[in-house]
């Protein structure tokens, strides 16, 4: 049994126009220790499946279809006094704007001591040095010294860890980022990448990261689910994501990610943009956007299917990559014809032209499209060597 297990979740929104169904049908699962990544453009669904599992969704808004199970308990079952509990002590969320979150008239250390407070976690001096720790975890410099400031007197990467540090505060299971790499500079970005990768490993700490940004994804997460329109189109562990994207919306994310030393004036994009989720396109609802669109796309719409077998996900158990694409139950007659470079820190390159199995690696120099094309598809890694397509973790 995974630590959190989501199933066919539907939320939707009830508006002037119509009604918007933000997520529709996501199943996913998360183990104790993994680092779980859910990625894809803005407004394709990924802040609202989050605050989902909190149960954080507020009018007009509401969760219409679905299970969340945590521990095998059902969390859309709980009592408030279940649900306070549960938030903070087994899930906790950080969000994706530090300043907003963090209180401007208390100190760092006073919001993280009364959030200890308020779940019976600790009090007076015992919360104090808790709160100082907490800091020192999250890799603050000088954490007494941070205990006292305010929000203000903070930068963008140290308020964040801030965030973090009040998020950790009861030690939950499950710890959920909301793009919390956003507005923070390389460098800082990478020390806090470091952080979390840290906090999974030693502390047995489940993440769930909210990003559109892939090279985050490729530091520090275990597996992916690739997210548009509200829906799951493709779920697999990173490195299979990284090498051999099955659904043509992930290789056009991987493709549109800036290379250092890429000659070219514009980096390709996916065509168009998302849809409007009032009145979503029937069939497949990437397919107006998708370059290898048939008939078929825009009549009926492709379910979540295993890569090895084409039939649709069961109930219960998760394979290592699925896809939701016509073309892995044969319903595409063209194919998906798509190519991928890799290319080493040398600047050597191998191209796979086999089509959509070719192999992705970080550093990819191109996937090409009908030769027509020449994509970016992953950002480099400097701790990958070679051009034989392995990560260095």
């Amino acid at each position: 049994m995974a630590l959190l297990e989501v199933d066919d979740l539907t939320v939707q929104f009830y508006t002037e126009d119509g009604v918007v169904r933000a997520v529709d049908g996501f199943s996913y699962e998360i183990e104790r220790g993994e680092t779980f990544a859910i990625v894809g453009e803005s407004g394709a669904g990924k802040s609202v499946a989050s605050l989902s599992l909190l149960r954080l969704i507020e009018r007009p808004g509401e969760i219409v279809d679905g299970e969340i199970r945590f521990r095998g308990r059902d969390v859309l079952g709980f009592s408030q006094d279940e649900l306070r509990q549960f938030r903070g002590n087994d899930a906790a969320i950080a969000f994706q704007n530090p300043e907003a979150m963090l209180d401007p008239v208390y100190t760092v250390g006073e919001q993280i001591v009364e959030t200890m407070r308020a779940h019976d976690i600790a009090t007076g001096e015992a919360a104090r040095d808790r709160a100082i720790s907490l800091l020192e975890r999250v890799d603050i410099a000088d954490p007494e010294s941070a205990y006292t400031d305010y929000p203000h007197e903070l930068s963008g990467g140290m308020a964040q860890r801030a965030v973090i540090a009040t998020a950790l505060s009861c030690d939950p299971d499950l710890l959920i980022l909301d793009e919390p790499t956003t507005g923070l500079d390389v460098t800082i970005q990478a020390q806090l990448l470091e952080t979390l990768t840290d906090l999974a490993e030693t502390f047995d700490t489940a993440i769930q990261l909210v990003t559109h940004d892939l090279g985050v994804v490729a530091d520090c997460c275990d597996r992916a689910l690739v997210m548009y329109a509200g829906r799951a189109v493709e779920r697999a562990p990173v490195e299979e994501l990284f090498y051999d994207p099955s659904h043509p919306y992930t290789a056009g994310l991987l493709a549109s990610i800036p290379r250092i030393g890429d000659g070219r004036d514009r980096l390709p994009a996916v065509p168009g943009s998302p849809p409007d989720l009032v009145q979503v396109p029937t069939g497949c609802r990437f397919h107006p956007r998708c370059p290898y669109a048939e008939d078929v796309c825009a009549t009926r719409d492709p379910k979540l299917v295993e890569l090895e077998t084409g039939n649709p996900v069961p109930d219960g158990r998760r394979p290592d990559h699925a896809s939701a694409c016509h073309e892995h139950t044969g319903n595409l007659e063209g194919g998906l014809d798509y190519e991928v470079r890799i290319v080493d820190d040398r600047g050597n390159d191998s191209t796979d032209s086999s089509g959509q199995d070719g192999a992705v690696s970080d550093g990819l120099d191109g996937a090409e499209s009908d030769g027509q094309t020449d994509d970016e598809t992953a950002p480099d890694d400097p701790e990958t060597g070679g051009d034989h397509g392995e990560r260095s973790r």
